[in-house]
């Protein structure tokens, strides 16, 4: 029996109908004939789910007992025993119960594949293995159920269940997805649109990379080599001339036919700067094409039909349009012309259009001398070795007495073609040939003066000389562009390395990016644009150097990523060759730019859940906590204005108390909320000055009963630098969260010391501590740890004495009370001139 196939539901979030659809598709094949059963689906309470399960068999469910709760489980045996032609497993990625017959489901279903039987499953995009911490670094939550992205991949079939983020979101709130309870809490954290619109790019992506590796191993299969493009690119070669504007209404017509296609107007400028294009002529152009929805490019290139055609594969273009030649006939003695050339090395993916225009034929200047990529002077000392060295060498030859003879000569002006290709390239070194060659016939080869040769042997030599100049010339020439090449790769490759290392390491800082692009190409400046539509004014994402351009039209190089996103670059125009980089790195800038939003997004929704966790506590401590000592006071009041109940001194006394309590309590109470409010506004200005801290510190106990601390401050304590107001409530909080969770044996100790630059007050008690895991939360608003009463507060005074602690410089921490209990640790600054307290006031204080 052959291994069963595998299909996968992939989804972007729950609730886009994987399970449901599914279902649908079981349905499909029971009318069909087709022996399906449903071997664990998971319906969670949806309405619609829930009735496509009727109509399907259900195989049993295993249950197994794991810390006092019952689980139920596929059964793998149960399943294997019905073998049934498909089998639906909801949940790919699901976690089984200890105990399970394997750890995880897809294990389960690779055993039911073993066996023969097809399997149909579900599985959300966030629990493959490899997207973990992209999703957690997009939403805020660590996925802890997840399944190798390699199980996913060998599916035989992967189908992508797609919903807008919009309708995800009613459907969530019509109650199809969650219960009503859960409802708000969803919205606003996990199944937010930023969220979700980054998920459903993660599964769109991953299913675009699955159907390439569908795509190349058909392909390979059928030993297919020449180039798919799923999307038709039209590169238009522009000259400047008025042709120009029927190419490009030509392309655009083109591109109308295919939907999709994508428009490129590219104008080559040779690297001398002489041209004959007009610049009011091109800037025509170039609106013509923006107009028609495609993109104007400017680009060097000495060798113009290399040049267009090393353009037309950087973008992955389709199809190249060119216009009929405005040479004249006898102008083609300088070459084939740049259509013909394009056409033939194109190759076979890429087609070329020719287009008539009216200015076929009409002529245009002299083609313009090409010059190597070896700079002018090199040139410059190329053609002067070339044509004048020998000429200088004709005449010292000719003023020796003893001649060295024809062979030598010949290897001397051999020399000189040598030094003319090495310092000028081919046609410095051609030139000097062809001098040489006659400056030997006409001085060194009998008879002298004049251009016959009489001695076969010297005709041969002359020849054999012009023959070995063209080839060494042809060979130092070519020797030198491929060197040029290399250290070009070279470079390229170093520079892609870098690229797809910052990739990997997750570097996101945009503006590093854009310097090394700026100082990769020699820029002045270079900014990263974008716009949120065609019909918007551009914005500036990022940039370096300094006036960066505002839009893509003012700057001397551009390069489009996407529809509304660009590179511009300032400084000066770049060769066509030097644009595949620059395309790798415009890529890796709206990676960084979108990763940067990504982790934006994440740090904002984690900043609203701790608001929304906030203000749910703030409306739990109003609606508890603040009216209770309110329902006191009231209470109290009420009854002392009672005129059917003669009260007692005694009784009276006692109310008002009450009343006095319950308003010190919701007085306190109040404070905190205000302290905390002031904390997170930002809006705590402390008014430092320098204090004995015994001054301070016994003022802060007056809120605990007499004989609950023990205060031990040396008089040899330094002076602080502190806001008194703010130490006397931090240390009021710190000693009456204390007392409160004191068993009472003996005293809460506060002990204060210096240690170096400062002061460390240490408050310590003899409760049931606190573990490490919980002593940085404890220290969070709306905390209160353990079995804490309701009425004891609404958990801000610590986190109200942290928050004054680090506003005057301080610290507080918590640590273990050697044998048991909690010691909070208050750091301060010592005051800078070291100034000691009065030696008169007491060292300990017992209250």
């Amino acid at each position: 029996m052959g291994r069963g196939t595998l299909r996968i539901y992939l989804g972007a979030a729950p609730g886009v109908g994987k399970t449901y659809a599914m279902l649908s598709e079981a349905h499909r094949r029971v009318e069909r004939g087709t022996d399906c059963v449903v071997a664990f689906v998971e319906h969670h309470a949806r309405p619609r789910t829930e009735v496509l399960l009727h109509g399907l068999e259900q195989v049993r469910r295993s249950e197994i007992s794991y810390r006092g709760a019952v689980f139920t489980e596929m059964d793998v045996d149960a399943v294997l025993e019905r073998a049934p032609a498909v089998a639906l497993v909801d949940e790919l990625a699901h976690t089984n119960v200890p105990g399970s017959r394997n750890a995880k489901r897809w294990q389960d279903v690779e055993e039911l594949l073993k066996a023969g039987i097809d399997v149909i499953s579900t599985v959300n995009i966030q629990h493959l293995e490899s997207l973990g911490d992209v999703v957690e670094s997009i939403t805020g939550v660590r996925q802890r159920e997840t399944v190798p992205d390699e199980v996913v991949r060998r599916a035989d079939q992967i189908e992508l269940v797609d919903m807008s983020p919009q309708a995800l979101r009613r459907r969530m709130a019509h109650g199809n997805i969650y219960q009503p309870d859960k409802m708000d809490a969803a919205l606003s954290n996990y199944f937010r649109p930023g969220n979700l619109t980054a998920l459903r790019e993660l599964a769109l992506l991953w299913t675009a990379d699955r159907v390439d590796e569908y795509l190349q191993q058909y392909r390979g299969e059928h030993n297919i080599r020449t180039t798919w493009q799923a999307r038709e690119r039209i590169v238009v070669g522009l000259t400047g001339g008025p042709e120009g504007r029927t190419l490009i209404r030509r392309a655009s017509r083109m591109a109308a036919k295919g939907s999709g296609s994508e428009i490129l107007a590219v104008y080559i400028a040779r690297s001398d700067g002489l041209t004959a294009a007009s610049p009011k002529e091109l800037a025509v152009q170039r609106t013509l094409v923006e107009d028609l929805g495609g993109t104007f490019h400017h680009v060097i290139g000495d060798d113009i039909p290399a040049a267009l055609l090393e353009f037309a594969r950087g973008v992955n273009a389709t199809q190249i349009v060119l216009g009929s030649s405005r040479r004249k006939t006898w102008q083609y003695i300088y070459g084939p012309g740049v259509g013909a050339t394009v056409a033939r090395e194109s190759g076979p993916d890429l087609d070329v259009h020719i287009v008539t225009h009216e200015e076929v034929a009409k002529g245009r200047g002299l083609p313009i001398a090409r010059g190597a990529r070896l700079g002018r002077a090199r040139i410059l000392w190329g053609w002067l070795v070339g044509v004048v060295g020998p000429v200088l060498l004709a005449v010292v030859l000719r003023s020796m007495e003893d001649a060295p003879g024809l062979a030598n000569d010949v290897l001397l002006f051999l020399f000189l073609t040598v030094a003319a290709a090495l310092l000028g390239g081919l046609r410095p070194a051609l030139a000097s040939a062809a001098v040489g060659s006659l400056l030997l016939n006409y001085w060194f080869t009998p008879p002298t003066h004049t251009l016959t040769v009489q001695d076969p042997e010297n005709l041969v030599a002359i020849v054999i000389f012009f023959a070995v100049a063209v080839a060494v010339s042809s060979v130092v020439d070519l020797a030198a562009r491929r060197t040029h090449q290399a250290a070009r790769l070279r470079a390229e490759s170093e520079i892609l390395s870098f690229l797809a290392g910052s990739v990997l390491r997750g570097e996101t800082a945009l503006d590093a990016l854009l310097e090394r692009v700026r100082e990769t190409f020699a820029m002045e400046s270079v900014a990263l644009l974008e716009r949120r539509s065609d019909v918007e004014p551009w914005t500036c994402a990022g940039s370096v150097g300094p006036a960066p351009v505002s839009r893509p039209d003012d700057a001397d190089v551009d390069m489009p990523v996407g529809d509304n996103l660009a590179l511009a670059l300032s400084g000066r125009v770049l060769p066509a060759e030097d644009r595949r980089v620059l395309g790798a790195f415009a890529a890796q800038a709206a990676v960084v730019l979108d990763r940067q939003r990504l982790v934006g997004e994440a740090e904002e929704a984690r900043r609203l859940a701790e608001g929304n966790r906030i203000r749910t506590a703030l409306l739990a401590a109003v609606s508890h906590d603040l009216r209770t000592p309110l329902a006191a006071i009231k209470a109290a009041v009420s009854s002392l204005r009672s005129d059917d109940v003669a009260w007692s001194d005694e009784d009276e006394a006692e109310l008002l108390e009450g009343i006095e309590d319950g308003a010190d309590r919701l007085d306190h109470l109040v404070g905190n909320l205000l302290d905390m409010s002031r904390l997170q506004t930002g809006t705590v200005t402390p008014l430092i000055r320098e204090i004995d801290l015994d001054e301070v510190v016994p003022m802060a106990l007056g809120g605990v009963p007499e004989g609950s601390v023990d205060l031990d401050v040396p008089e040899t304590l330094p002076m602080v630098a502190v806001d008194p107001g703010l130490l006397e409530r931090v240390v009021a909080n710190i000693v009456e969260n204390a007392v409160k969770y004191n068993p009472g044996r003996e005293p809460v100790a506060v002990a204060a010391s210096a240690l170096g630059g400062r002061v460390e007050l240490r408050v310590v008690d003899r409760g049931r501590g606190v573990p490490d895991e919980a002593k940085d939360r404890i220290f969070e608003p709306f905390q209160r740890y353990g079995d804490a009463p309701r009425g004891a507060g609404v958990g801000l005074g610590l986190a109200v004495s942290r928050g004054f602690a680090e506003a005057m410089g301080g610290t507080l921490d918590a640590e273990d009370t050697p044998g048991g209990g909690l010691t909070m640790v208050l750091t301060l600054a010592a005051a800078p001139g070291g100034g000691r307290a009065d030696p008169e006031l007491p060292a300990r204080v017992t209250s």
